[in-house]
């Protein structure tokens, strides 16, 4: 842990993997009934990367985009949020960026993402060699960046010159069936990669799915922690409980009138790493991470729903602790 937590205080961040547009619905309007739609910057690590950035870290993003006005929308919005991007890269032919179409509403919520032929599964092992690991503190990255070739191979890689740069490697599971090939393809690829990393971070259906079944995930989080890995086993409403050290840390959720589901996970990593980068205990960043959550949910969009240091002060203010169901 002494070593994660000395990489993640330099608040400094190499993030991996996809930046993409989301259009999304007006709040409780379904798809067939939208006569216009909202805009933003989605994909998981940029996510992640605007997160961080919003709440006084620093954040690269090392990625592909599309060769064309979509692409340069999504560079433009990295930087606007203060995202660095020497090392987004646009290729061209017929790789286009993903795309998501979301309804901003809970009940019967529908997300589509179109991938086929993403721009940031082209991602290859020259773009990772191009970076110098040495300048940043920490890698996030997350499951969908394993979910094709040259992409897969060049995050291995990335592993690699990383952790020979003595970066701790964090990893968010996030799995996406649509993504994948199959589900033993999946299995094997992300159980590699949590077996490469120093931090892990993943719902019950991601632990269980690694796992060979839901009700082995548990028991895969705590093993994974007894080799001195920190692991986040998120759980939705029940909260989630952390594994470090032979301690079990479980921690509620702040409970808020949700737009959307989208974009919890990916602020509750921003909010977790950044609040450990300012010295907060870890029982305090797993709070904050959820209540990055929560922000998140409760407003239109993923990127720019994203919630700042001011907003993040303010939430913490007037809501109590988080509840543990």
């Amino acid at each position: 842990m002494s070593d994660l937590l000395a990489g993640i205080m330099r608040n400094d961040f190499v993030v991996i993997g996809r930046a993409g547009i989301d259009f999304f619905t007006d709040p409780g309007v379904a798809a067939e009934d939208a006569t216009r739609v909202g805009v933003g910057l989605g994909g998981s690590s940029a996510n992640i990367a605007v997160g961080i950035c919003k709440l006084g870290g620093q954040a690269s993003l090392v990625t592909r985009v599309s060769d064309d006005s979509i692409g340069s929308y999504c560079i433009g919005q990295l930087r606007s949020y203060g995202v660095r991007t020497d090392h987004v890269t646009p290729v061209g032919g017929e790789h286009r960026n993903s795309l998501a179409f979301y309804e901003s509403r809970v009940e019967g919520h529908r997300n589509v993402i179109y991938r086929n032929g993403a721009a940031d599964f082209q991602m290859n092992e020259a773009d990772v060699a191009a970076v110098d690991y040495g300048r940043f503190g920490a890698l996030i990255t997350a499951g969908t960046v394993f979910a094709a070739e040259p992409s897969r191979s060049a995050t291995f890689k990335a592993f690699e010159l990383a952790g020979a740069a003595g970066l701790p490697i964090i990893f968010d599971v996030d799995y996406r069936p649509y993504s994948w090939p199959s589900p033993a393809v999946a299995e094997e690829v992300l159980s590699k990669a949590a077996a490469l990393s120093d931090m892990i971070v993943g719902n019950d259906e991601e632990f269980g799915f690694m796992a060979g079944g839901f009700d082995k995930g548990l028991d895969k989080a705590r093993a994974l922690s007894e080799t001195g890995r920190l692991v986040v086993y998120k759980m939705g409403e029940r909260g989630a409980l952390t594994f470090h050290d032979g301690q079990e840390i479980r921690t509620g959720i702040y409970p808020v009138e949700a737009l959307k589901p989208t974009g919890a996970g990916d602020s509750f990593m921003a909010g977790l790493v950044t609040s450990l980068a300012k010295g907060q205990d870890l029982r305090t960043a797993l709070s904050h991470g959820s209540a990055c959550a929560s922000i998140t949910v409760s407003r239109p969009g993923c990127a720019p729903a994203m919630a700042d240091t001011e907003t993040l002060a303010t939430f913490l203010s007037t809501h109590p602790d988080p509840i543990v169901v």
